[in-house]
């Protein structure tokens, strides 16, 4: 604390409790909030739930310690907390005191698959953070088809091969990669640890895979690319309502030689209906120091995912990509493709790839699973496949996985999860989990006759159970919308 640093007693800080009037502590640094509540991202009811109030550990649980720093003007940092005082104990609504965390993690290296790391974080990190990461729309339909769709894809073996060394390498938009894997832009890193982001920037550098980074991200996008300095990234847009601060966004990205593509998400114009993040009220937003204010929730429920996404644009088209492309000579790829028709059309506008993805069953509940658009490409509009790169993301959870999607295309799969419940573990649960995922497509390799992923192909795969799921064409097949006046029938 240096000598000139102003210090605020707790109960100062309390009586900065009001929407034009809001002061929140962080880490004992005392910030005025006031200009920015209405800005902030994730909406201004969560910021009001903490006027007044030490905010230390929500705001750390989704966001980086420099971030508020960064983002605040010098003026709006009032001085430090006197630490001879306190605040009262935080509550409920009900007046309960705030529930711990959840019971212990098994030992990290008893975790054998991906699915191992999804029932530690069920039953270790907060049930909030629980509710965010592993649930999606509406009753989960979509979520639950792409994981279990893979299954009913069979390999057809070839045997008496010379497989004893395999090589997994790849490329994806022009880079070379141990693995043609990314890390989709799950937001809010945080959520499946502190070390969020930044121990999948390490963890995904040294083992030679990509990492995309959301717009959304707990840490600033300096810390993250410095987390592993020269090692090439993708980055994740969403399209602010504000368009300015899109175009500030990508002034920015541009100007950081380590990001490579820009993957503009294009399958949630809106945050979707999310039960479980909805259901879930958020503890430690619960008790608010805003006057007349007790919770975060609105009539819809407590969401976490509706409140960061409430920034995005549901008026970008077609017609603004023109406008994307006018801020940046960065590959431009469309992340959210789920139809043939919608591919077609990417291709016509000079897209350089294109993420066959429904947003991991976050977005339209009831949209195909990704693997089956990856097969209705090839049916409907397989020039796709020669003019750019096809990647996927939804459901992977073994090699295998990755093997059956590459055989089918893809330039790269990514997973999203399964990173956020890796964080529970920091960046060793992070290179576990890469060093299990790279260990189960070499011996998928091994076991199907391949020695080089170049090598794989469609025909190594027999997709019966599923073609029956693959549309044809933009229409349904027999039924038909009526139009015109309707006219009384006469025998």
């Amino acid at each position: 604390m240096g000598a000139s640093t102003k210090v605020v007693r707790a109960e100062e800080v309390q009586n900065h409790n009001k929407k034009d009037d809001i002061w929140i502590v962080v880490e004992g640094i005392i910030y005025d909030i006031t200009r920015f509540a209405p800005e902030h991202p994730g909406g201004a009811d969560i910021i009001y739930a903490y006027a007044g109030r030490d905010a230390t550990k929500a705001y750390n649980e989704i966001h980086d310690s420099s971030l508020i720093k960064t983002t605040l003007k010098p003026e709006e940092i009032i001085g430090d907390l006197d630490p001879t005082t306190s605040f009262p104990e935080e509550t409920t609504s009900s007046g309960a005191s705030l529930a711990p965390k959840s019971g212990e993690k098994p030992p990290l290296e008893t975790l054998l698959n991906l699915n191992d790391f999804e029932e530690a974080a069920q039953h270790s990190i907060s049930k909030k953070n629980w509710a965010f990461i592993s649930g999606a729309s509406n009753d989960n339909i979509t979520r639950d088809a792409n994981k279990n769709l893979y299954q009913k894809i069979w390999f057809k073996p070839r045997i008496l091969r010379n497989v004893a060394r395999v090589s997994t390498k790849g490329t994806m938009m022009g880079l070379n990669v141990e693995l043609p894997v990314w890390v989709s832009p799950t937001g809010i890193g945080k959520a499946g640890g502190p070390e969020g982001e930044i121990a999948v920037s390490k963890g995904c550098a040294e083992a030679g895979i990509i990492q995309m980074i959301s717009t959304n991200a707990s840490f600033p996008l300096l810390d993250i690319l410095n987390a592993a300095p020269s090692y090439p990234f993708f980055f994740q847009l969403y399209i602010n309502k504000d368009r300015s601060k899109t175009e500030e966004l990508l002034k920015v990205v541009n100007s950081k030689p380590q990001i490579k593509a820009i993957f503009v998400t294009v399958d949630l114009p809106v945050v979707s209906k999310r039960e479980a993040d909805e259901r879930v009220k958020n503890e430690t937003f619960m008790a608010s120091g805003l006057s007349g204010t007790h919770s975060s929730e609105d009539h819809k429920g407590s969401g976490l995912a509706r409140s960061v996404g409430s920034f995005i644009d549901p008026s970008f088209c077609w017609d603004d990509l023109e406008w994307v492309r006018r801020h940046t000579k960065l590959p431009i790829v469309l992340k959210g493709i789920q139809s043939a028709a919608d591919a077609r059309i990417a291709m016509h506008m000079g897209c350089q790839g294109i993420v066959v993805s429904n947003h991991g069953g976050r977005a339209l509940d009831g949209a195909p699973a990704a693997i089956v658009v990856l097969l209705e490409l090839h049916r409907e509009c397989p020039e796709v496949f020669d003019h750019m790169e096809v990647f996927i993301d939804g459901g992977v959870r073994r090699g295998s996985d990755i093997l059956k999607a590459i055989c089918l295309g893809a330039s790269g799969v990514g997973l999203g999860r399964p990173f956020l419940y890796a964080l529970n573990y920091g960046k060793a649960g992070v290179d576990r989990l890469i060093n299990i995922l790279k260990d189960e497509v070499v011996t998928a390799m091994q076991l199907a006759g391949l020695k080089s992923l170049e090598e794989a192909d469609p025909g190594m795969l027999n997709t019966a159970e599923l073609d029956i799921l693959v549309s044809r064409g933009s229409s349904h097949p027999y039924a038909r919308k009526h139009s015109g006046r309707r006219r009384q029938f006469h025998l």
